[in-house]
């Protein structure tokens, strides 16, 4: 017997007394160390995070018959290496180095999903790989789980949703020789020559479903499946489980949102990547909806989408469907929004802290959106050290008309309510508009401080409908227009807000209920103008001091 022969037997019989699990289990320690460190000090109450328990237990995808050579399916070797595990009371599922081809996994409870460093699991670009469930609104995810209690999904592998066979493509965001080449490769184009997509039917998707639904009768699984190439999965899709940790792989390629937790508790997302191009239509690297108690740190995501971001639907006998959510030491390279609340906020969203990021390149900053049919309660929001580059739009965004409110039915408004937000020490070079505030004349945006804010920008700040925004220490570089625009807005305090130039005009403020708004120690007098009043302003409307 040769020496590497004794030596594999060696390790199998260390594993198989169960040795291992002492490595694991001083692992374990050291990473609850890390995480009450992060959840500790916090300005709101956080429970104690609990990480999954995962058995010592290990079996390989290859004693299943999976076959790494690109080409052979192995979706039964991999989903029946995890039911096996499961048999055995739970443990760890390894994919080794390789090109693993599969379709949907299916994970179960006390399951360790591990794709080591070198493995490269890709998604089946067969539609029909992708079963529709008995509910839901999409097609089964690359990789699923519902109602389950210790789950991870670990290693530093790479999973690619070959989501360019879902995605439907904008013209305008592709160069002309890229749009060419795109539409000689196949697939249709929208008759006003906007769009492309991968196929007609998933053109037609859309349309097919509303036609479906207009029908007495709920549709059938087997009735929506008509619709299978328009309803792309999420990445990964995790709906009311608990003890969930995912640590180090990288996702990319994906169809639709790559990380995508709803209704779950005990939530850990570190060291892991999201690599999406930019014009990649509605992939979000992560979106945490209806969550509690979630750390999410450490990880690096690159988007076509909004970058992190938060969502909350209602979930019964629950004020808050979205609360204690720790964020911390991440970047986001591109994406619509660096940090992102809403749109979906009627379940209610609280207790969020958000410090040490890094956004370059998104087209909004920190960007909080909602409107009269998706509204709720979102409140005790704290940021603190955001650094941002070359920002395509706003810095800081508070918005309450996502999409404009087209179609909302005020019989049964959803109005969002955003109050209570701690904005610190943010620094920001290069961005369209400093700050952008959208509130409803019903439902001003209240109670927001920004402490400590530098920000380069073409626009510096414009206010409609807030109430009780406090700034404090601002400086401003801007080419352009008044520091502060305001509409309707009242409680407005500025103390310590400063130009690196002299503006033409400092405040420009219009609306009849614009009331007591205060500048304290800053540059208004260094303003060629200080003051400029709309003819329905109060003239005690603005104290300067």
């Amino acid at each position: 017997m040769n020496f590497k022969c004794r030596m594999r037997i060696v390790i199998l019989v260390v594993m198989s007394l169960g040795l291992t699990r002492g490595i694991e289990a001083q692992s374990s320690a050291s990473l609850e160390q890390e995480i009450a460190a992060y959840t500790s000090n916090l300005p709101f109450p956080m429970p104690q995070i609990q990480l999954p328990q995962i058995p010592a237990y290990q079996v390989s995808i290859v004693d299943f018959g999976a076959v790494a050579d690109g080409h052979t399916m192995n979706t039964k070797a991999i989903n029946d290496a995890i039911r096996a595990c499961t048999k055995k009371g739970g443990g760890i599922v390894v994919i080794p180095p390789g090109m693993w081809l599969t379709g949907p996994i299916g994970l179960a409870n006390n399951i360790e999903l591990r794709a080591e460093t070198g493995a490269l699991v890709f998604f089946s670009p067969r539609f029909e790989e992708y079963p529709m469930p008995e509910k839901g609104s999409r097609v089964t995810s690359p990789i699923h789980g519902q109602g389950l209690t210790n789950i991870a999904i670990t290693g530093k592998g790479t999973f690619n949703g070959n989501g360019h066979y879902w995605r439907p493509i904008k013209k305008e965001k592709l160069t002309a020789k890229q749009w060419k080449d795109l539409v000689a490769s196949g697939g249709v184009v929208t008759p006003d020559d906007k769009m492309w997509w991968p196929s007609e039917e998933a053109m037609n998707g859309e349309e097919y479903l509303k036609n479906l639904r207009k029908g007495s009768k709920k549709p059938t699984p087997e009735e929506v499946a008509g619709a299978r190439e328009f309803l792309r999965p999420t990445m990964v899709d995790l709906v009311g489980c608990n003890k969930v940790l995912i640590d180090g792989p990288t996702f990319t390629n994906t169809p639709g949102w790559a990380l995508h937790p709803s209704d779950c508790e005990n939530v850990v997302i570190r060291n892991t990547s999201v690599i999406n191009n930019w014009w990649g239509q509605n992939t979000d690297a992560a979106d945490i909806g209806a969550c509690r108690n979630v750390l999410f740190y450490k990880n690096v995501l690159d988007a076509g989408d909004d970058g992190i971001c938060m969502k909350s639907s209602v979930v019964k006998n629950r004020e808050f469907a979205l609360e204690n959510i720790v964020i911390a030491d991440c970047i986001v390279y591109h994406g619509h929004g660096g940090f992102v609340i809403g749109s979906n906020t009627d379940g209610g969203i609280r207790n969020i802290s958000v410090r040490n990021c890094t956004f370059i390149g998104t087209d909004i900053g920190l960007r909080f959106k909602s409107a009269r049919d998706r509204g709720g309660k979102v409140e005790n929001i704290y940021i603190d050290g955001i650094r941002m580059k070359d920002i395509a739009t706003s810095a800081i965004l508070f918005d309450m008309f996502y999409e404009g409110n087209a179609d909302f039915d005020p019989a049964k408004a959803k109005i969002p309510y955003f109050r209570n937000f701690d904005i610190r020490n943010i620094v920001c070079d290069g961005a369209k508009n400093a700050m952008f505030v959208r509130g409803l004349a019903e439902a001003p945006i209240q109670g927001i401080s920004l402490k400590n804010i530098s920000i380069t920008s073409d626009e510096a700040m414009k206010m409609e409908d807030a109430d009780g925004f406090t700034l404090n220490n601002v400086w401003l570089n801007f080419k352009t227009g008044p520091v502060l625009t305001v509409k309707d807005g009242k409680n407005i305090h500025l103390d310590q807000v400063v130009t690196s130039t002299r503006p033409e005009l400092f405040i420009l403020a219009t609306g009849s209920r614009t009331e007591n708004v205060q500048v304290l120690k800053s540059d208004a007098a260094k303003a060629k103008k200080d003051v400029k009043l709309g003819p329905d302003v109060k003239p005690e409307a603005i104290v300067l001091k």
